[in-house]
């Protein structure tokens, strides 16, 4: 059987149910007036080469010195930011990344996310990518999950996926198989549903990988055995 990012889709969501990603605090930002559009900002650098429940354990830190707004972290000093979120590894380059990002959003548009987001979806990612440390998957997972732009998110999982299964992609290159999944999602669903849709792939893709698509796979229990050439 070929298999599609819709029919992919499809045998997830019936197996894993809706994820409804991307995970935020939302009493939190209630409580505080901040806007919760931006802790997923910082999750997005912050899950850079480290597992989600490290970066929990630095989102926490921020939360607990009130810190978690574009503002706070724009004027804090570098070293009590590297302290705060050091469980998420990695903490002297992602320090930075955090300190650059919010210092463009406050300097060009005075910390207004909306304002941000307002525009062309390529001229937002292209800014983005030009922002040291960020590359495609923190951008494009900004872009969709912060800016609610139809832009599907290719991870590691994705491409492990890719390749056990395989999709019809002629590489597991990062634009190829962004084509293939916006490509053949537009022709079902449409562009209202785009961004609801990529959202939820892409958090069941993650689900399937962490529980049976794992380096060394679990492939008498996964949904895609009957799919799935690794298993042949």
């Amino acid at each position: 059987m070929t298999v599609n990012s819709e029919k992919l889709y499809d045998l997830l969501l019936n197996h894993f149910g809706h994820q409804d990603w991307w995970p935020v605090d939302h009493t939190y930002h209630a409580t505080h007036h901040s806007d919760p559009r931006f802790e997923v900002i910082v999750g997005a650098i912050l899950t850079q080469n480290t597992a989600w429940s490290n970066v929990k354990k630095a989102l926490e830190n921020l939360k607990r010195h009130n810190a978690l707004t574009i503002e706070s972290i724009a004027r804090m000093d570098i070293n009590t930011l590297k302290t705060m979120i050091q469980p998420s590894g990695f903490f002297n380059q992602k320090a930075h990344r955090l300190k650059t990002i919010t210092a463009f959003i406050q300097q060009n548009f005075e910390a207004n996310l909306s304002a941000f987001f307002s525009r062309d979806t390529r001229v937002v990612r292209k800014e983005l990518l030009a922002l040291n440390g960020i590359g495609p998957e923190t951008a494009d997972s900004i872009l969709l999950y912060v800016g609610n732009q139809p832009v599907f998110v290719i991870d590691a999982y994705t491409k492990r996926i890719s390749r056990r299964i395989p999709l019809p992609v002629p590489r597991d290159t990062y634009d190829e198989l962004q084509r293939f999944f916006e490509r053949t999602l537009q022709k079902k669903y449409p562009a209202e549903h785009l961004v609801p849709v990529y959202k939820e792939l892409h958090a069941l893709i993650v689900e399937l990988a962490k529980n049976y698509c794992r380096t060394t796979p679990l492939c008498d229990q996964c949904p895609l055995t009957r799919l799935c050439q690794k298993t042949l």
